[in-house]
């Protein structure tokens, strides 16, 4: 079993990458405007989570594949707001 120190690094590496997508959606929704966000990025980001989300649940490892499953699901709404406020 990891000490407690260790487990408290990886929650706070987890909560860290989680809240990160946040500003970016509040940024896109408040000005109705993504068009300086860029698509290939969200898309290759969006891909990279499923495939550790992916990843997590095959090892049977649920906090990465909780933690992925989160970040997944936000990068995903950033890639939904690009596509609704910049008609690409």
């Amino acid at each position: 079993m990891a000490p407690v120190w260790l487990n408290a690094l990886g929650a706070a590496a987890a909560f860290c990458s989680m809240a990160s997508f946040t500003p970016q959606i509040l940024k896109i929704w408040r000005e109705k405007d993504a068009a300086s966000v860029s698509l290939r990025m969200w898309l290759l980001t969006v891909t990279g989570f499923v495939l550790w989300t992916a990843y997590g649940v095959m090892l049977g490892s649920w906090p990465v594949a909780a933690a992925n499953a989160v970040c997944l699901v936000l990068s995903g709404i950033v890639l939904g707001l690009k596509w609704r406020f910049s008609g690409t």
